[in-house]
């Protein structure tokens, strides 16, 4: 990867980064447990509300956690190769999803093992 393409990555992983990590917290608008408020579907709606959240939440951290994780393999040198197989990662996937660590291949032989 020439150094033209690993700059504009890095700009685009710090970019996701400052957006996870900054704004309101998710945590903030979960709505609160176990206080009556309205009827029993004003309540279910509630609790849905904040199931969805916390998962939101969680997926965000998992999300931050791979865009640092890609920033590491930058300095290290090793961004752009699978963390599986040791081949390069396709132009397209990297900028589709630049905190990938995997190849496409390897991502679907993982995937369908779940």
């Amino acid at each position: 990867m020439n150094k033209s393409n690993l700059l504009r990555h890095k700009n685009l992983l710090l970019s996701k980064q400052q957006e996870l990590s900054t704004g309101k917290s998710l945590v903030d608008r979960i709505p609160a447990a176990g206080e009556p408020c309205g009827d029993l579907l004003d309540m279910a709606s509630s609790e849905t509300a904040a199931i969805t959240q916390i998962l939101l939440y969680q997926t965000n951290g998992e999300l931050l956690h791979a865009v640092k994780d890609a920033l590491t393999r930058m300095q290290q040198e090793e961004y752009g190769t699978c963390a599986q197989c040791g081949r390069s990662i396709s132009k397209a996937r990297l900028a589709a999803v630049p905190w990938t660590k995997w190849c496409r291949d390897c991502k679907e032989r993982q995937e369908s093992r779940n």
